[in-house]
């Protein structure tokens, strides 16, 4: 599966300078979900100017493998050594262990086997509060989060991303605060986490679910209106699909969601004048593509 979504960098610090081989790079073939947790695992070994030997009884695991658990490469881990090395790094295990489940499943692994490896590691009864600010900025941005997601999932999946943004932007947040931007961080973190789970045709992500659920379709009372506005629906979702990421989230906002600009731009973290470009050279492309239905409904305050 190809994406055009980019999840947010870590952000750059010194590290410790310590002895030994230097730590290879993420191998590439590592997945959204596997790399959320691995990434501030990464970051907090590197910060701790501990060598792999100097880790390595404390996990345990030989310093090669430890290595290859670092870069992805190998054996997806047990959640028993994820925990050790949590332990010896103070990551917090609660949302780690969610990440880790995810993971786990999205690189083939049974559910039998996730369930066998975490009740033979030490559970996750940390549970400790993630810091206040991500819990306030959690309340103010679920539910908006939820809307946006809904667009390219259901179900399961749909829990999952937006579950898994928050438990990323947990482990990650002194990044996030450290940012030019924590919205914009955070909401990197959301598109690319949906855009892992999406479904894609032809390299391009899959709108038409959200097609039964637009202001513009709930708008429509006669059986006639809804048929005539589902079928212009499917039409415009398909050509947003090929929109680029930034006009596509305006998009998907402003036209599945409802939001005015000025949330779209509090939602992004961008400017309102940013917001209405997108918003403009996306109707010209739509214009071009299609048929260009009206807004319907008002908007989402």
């Amino acid at each position: 599966m190809t994406t055009s979504f980019n999840a947010p960098g870590p952000a750059s610090e010194p590290v410790p300078v310590r002895p030994g081989r230097k730590l290879g790079p993420i191998a590439d073939t590592v997945g959204s979900f596997h790399r959320a947790w691995l990434e501030p695992t990464r970051e907090r070994y590197l910060a701790s100017g501990r060598t792999l030997r100097e880790l390595s009884p404390c996990v345990p695991l030989a310093s090669s493998k430890l290595s290859e658990l670092l870069r992805g490469v190998g054996h997806y881990p047990r959640w028993e050594v994820i925990h050790s090395l949590s332990a010896v790094l103070d990551i917090p295990s609660w949302p780690l262990q969610r990440l880790w489940k995810q993971a786990a499943l999205d690189t083939g692994k049974s559910r039998d086997w996730v369930d066998r490896s975490a009740k033979r590691g030490p559970l996750a009864t940390d549970q400790s509060e993630p810091p206040l600010e991500h819990d306030a900025l959690r309340s103010r941005l679920e539910e908006n989060y939820r809307r946006y997601a809904e667009a390219f999932l259901s179900g399961e999946a749909l829990e999952a991303a937006v579950e898994g943004t928050f438990d990323r932007l947990w482990l990650s947040f002194e990044h996030a605060l450290a940012s030019p931007d924590h919205r914009r961080y955070a909401w990197d973190i959301l598109r690319s986490t949906v855009a892992a789970k999406a479904d894609y045709r032809d390299q391009w992500p899959v709108l038409a679910d959200a097609a039964f659920d637009t202001v513009a379709l709930r708008a429509e009372t006669s059986p006639e209106g809804q048929a005539a506005q589902l079928t212009e629906s499917l039409e415009l979702f398909t050509a947003m699909s090929r929109l680029p990421p930034a006009q596509l989230d305006v998009m998907v906002l402003r036209r599945v969601c409802g939001f005015t600009p000025d949330k779209v731009s509090d939602l992004l973290g961008i400017s309102l004048a940013a917001v209405r470009s997108d918003e403009r050279h996306a109707e010209r492309f739509l214009e071009h593509t299609i048929e260009l239905p009206p807004e319907t409904g008002g908007p989402t305050p």
